[in-house]
């Protein structure tokens, strides 16, 4: 989607919700965007949300890979149109996604493996 709002997160859900197993229920840790947390959220009842405290970067993997992917991939570069920053977006995420182990590496906790 070209949004991160509302209606985005919603249709996300809607995605997830049917992919939970019947006798199923997902939690889903996210941090306070204001997408992930707005009062016009339709929460699936197969699904919580489990917010992460605020401006706590450390718990969440996620960063470390969009931090990867603006240093390895997207940064220094000017694009030409909304398509090409749409195609080079997808682009470095395919290329990511093929390297499984990468991705194990970047978003590894040490200290969470340490319990």
């Amino acid at each position: 989607m070209p949004w991160c709002d509302t209606h985005a997160m919603n249709q996300h859900l809607i995605e997830i919700s049917r992919n939970v197993a019947n006798d199923a229920h997902a939690i889903l840790i996210m941090d306070q965007a204001g997408w992930h947390m707005s009062n016009n959220l339709l929460v699936p009842e197969n699904i919580t949300i489990l917010p992460q405290p605020p401006k706590s970067p450390e718990l969440n993997p996620v960063e470390n890979i969009w931090q990867f992917m603006r240093e390895n991939r997207l940064s220094n570069r000017v694009f030409k149109s909304y398509e090409d920053i749409v195609d080079h977006c997808c682009h470095a995420w395919r290329t990511l996604q093929d390297r499984p182990w990468k991705i194990m590496s970047i978003g590894r906790r040490k200290w969470a493996n340490e319990f």
